[in-house]
């Protein structure tokens, strides 16, 4: 079968619900891609962060073959012998006290949810049906109906209501907003480190300290989504870190998974995560053995490989030769480490600069229309970044 068949079978069998780039993958590893042509691509989407490790990584892999040969699933009826272990190294590696395993990064979302609202009933005293919750506008946080009933998109929004109450919208990059939107019943400000769905927003510096003070000083939770922005991709462990504003709660998924697995947690320290108790929380898959395994992998290849480094060093020579470019129709570029986008005159269409850039071998994806996102595996060397650099290169520089 071609592109075209495989293309044809998603089209009649599948729900609309994506406009993907019209390619099709059969093949990765590392940081490239190929078709079933056999036209070779770089990948700089990573399965927006999922694949920060890189496609197929052969630790990763080694973890799955064995644990495959052992045990997979017992759901939590039952303890295994691999979910302690891989809780213990994300609590290691994280910081925090304790973690909660879930599946999906929507889940870990609402589970952070769940928790800022029980803790603002047991520990705030704020009476049950009241919490508040301040959230950012132009956040994307996942699609479930409590998630998307914080989202300003329209698109993800329209005629899903009735939409869950409580959440309250400010300006993203306002810490003042925030301080203002605080009440009594106000139990958690909720936000992303960086905006990815939105175009890689990066908030002005300070924003996040001053975010961490703000909910310190009103007995608020802070809680970070890190899921697209965690577990080096910014070039630091986690985004929060490059201003010490620790969160009380991490939302953490896609790359946790190693590019192999849906794995998702939430991290805290045992004065949050107590709220928990059996029965009021769960998932028959979160923490099961083969997902636990390849957690630990995961976490393993970004400590033994040092890919914050890599990602801080590369994101500069990026930012630095995309700056470069001849490009009247480009604006500017931003982002921190492996995580950034260019940003094209308002109006400009995207999308077809994601079309020439996919014919030159380099795989890359709009948002908002005017804006492209590249986030490669950070495993990429610098000598393939050049690379991908020169296709990137050749394709703006004849943008008219």
């Amino acid at each position: 079968m071609k592109s075209q068949d495989y293309i044809t079978l998603d089209e009649k069998y599948g729900a609309h619900n994506y406009h993907p780039l019209p390619v099709v993958i059969s093949w990765a590893e590392g940081c490239k891609v190929r078709d079933p042509e056999g036209k070779t691509y770089f990948d700089f989407l990573s399965a927006y962060s999922a694949v920060n490790q890189g496609h197929r990584h052969p630790r990763i892999l080694k973890a799955v073959r064995d644990q495959l040969d052992l045990c997979t699933l017992t759901s939590r009826a039952f303890h295994n012998d691999r979910m302690g272990l891989f809780l213990k190294k994300l609590c290691e590696f994280t910081g925090y006290e304790m973690a909660l395993p879930m599946n999906t990064g929507a889940e870990a979302v609402e589970t952070a949810l769940k928790a800022a609202r029980r803790w603002g009933v047991e520990v705030k005293g704020v009476k049950n049906g009241e919490q508040e919750i301040i959230c950012a506008e132009e956040n994307f946080h996942g699609r479930t109906i409590a998630v998307i009933s914080m989202s300003t998109d329209p698109d993800s929004t329209v005629n899903y209501g009735p939409y869950v109450p409580g959440f309250k919208k400010v300006p993203y990059g306002d810490a003042e907003a925030i301080e203002k939107s605080i009440t009594p019943k106000t139990v958690a400000v909720i936000i992303e480190p960086i905006q990815g769905e939105a175009g890689v927003c990066v908030p002005p510096a300070g924003y996040l300290k001053r975010v961490r003070e703000i909910c310190t000083k009103h007995n608020v939770l802070f809680i970070a989504d890190e899921i697209q922005t965690g577990f080096s991709r910014t070039g630091k462990r986690f985004a929060w870190e490059h201003e010490n504003a620790r969160p009380d709660i991490m939302c953490l998924g896609k790359a946790l998974g190693g590019g192999i697995f849906p794995i998702s947690a939430i991290v805290a320290d045992h004065d949050v995560m107590k709220v928990f108790t059996p029965g009021t929380h769960g998932s028959t898959f979160g923490g099961n053995p083969l997902a636990s395994a390849i957690g630990i992998a995961a976490i393993d290849v970004l400590i033994d490989e040092k890919l914050d480094e890599n990602a801080e060093r590369l994101g500069k020579i990026f930012r630095e030769e995309i700056a470069k470019m001849h490009c009247p129709k480009m604006k500017l570029v931003r982002g921190k480490g492996l995580l950034n986008a260019v940003l094209f005159e308002q109006g400009f269409e995207a999308w077809n600069v994601c079309l020439q850039l996919r014919d030159a071998g380099l795989l890359a994806k709009q948002t908002h229309g005017n804006i492209i996102r590249f986030a490669p595996p950070l495993v990429i060397t610098e000598k393939e970044l050049r690379e991908a650099l020169a296709i990137i290169k050749t394709v703006f520089e004849k943008i008219a």
